[in-house]
């Protein structure tokens, strides 16, 4: 049981040091030597739990990616209205970039950068079906623009990436009352009017 501990431990600390290291240098200057230096083991430890720095790259950022999703659909219902379901969702979202920030900070890297390839990339897609499937019923239901989903995204998720940046280069606070201005700019942009 102890030898299987220190196996995850090591995994983990292979993920946690690639996090970071993307995070401050980006996924080119992000050595596959770097990386097992930071996570205190030998570069051929690398190469028990992944085939290439691609390969590490695209599970940790599908395990990143998982994590987050989870979070974020943790207290959603199905059944609540287009609109509750997602402003819970959003705010959860809003509340992970905040209190995850490396994680959040590496998934909006992953989002720009072609280093994640495209299987990798459509896997992590289908974390986030709760929300697909919210907003297609928003569509059908007339509640929301009928526009693609990576429109929706673009409009209502991916601000709260740049809004996370500007306060951890310390240029931009959120407070509540910019969350919820920042969460009703979102809605307003995707709901119909009516």
């Amino acid at each position: 049981m102890a030898k299987l501990q220190k196996s995850i431990d090591k995994r983990n600390a292979l993920v946690k040091a690639t996090i970071q290291l993307v995070n401050n240098n980006g996924f080119h200057a992000t050595s596959m030597s770097k990386i097992a230096k930071m996570a205190k083991v030998s570069p051929a430890t690398i190469y028990l739990y992944f085939e290439n720095k691609q390969d590490l790259v695209n599970q940790t950022y599908l395990e990143v990616k998982s994590g987050y999703t989870d979070y974020a659909f943790a207290n959603y219902n199905p059944e609540m209205t287009v609109e509750a379901g997602f402003r819970l969702i959003w705010h959860r979202i809003a509340d992970f970039k905040l209190k995850e920030c490396e994680s959040a900070l590496f998934l909006a890297q992953c989002d720009n950068t072609p280093m994640i390839d495209e299987p990798s990339r459509q896997e992590g897609i289908k974390h986030l079906q709760p929300l697909l499937d919210l907003w297609e019923r928003g569509k059908k239901e007339g509640i929301i623009k009928p526009i693609s989903n990576y429109l929706l995204y673009a409009y209502t998720i991916n601000p709260l990436s740049f809004l996370m940046s500007a306060q951890i280069r310390g240029t931009f606070v959120l407070d509540k009352n910019q969350i919820e201005e920042a969460y009703q700019a979102a809605w307003s942009s995707i709901k119909l009017c009516n």
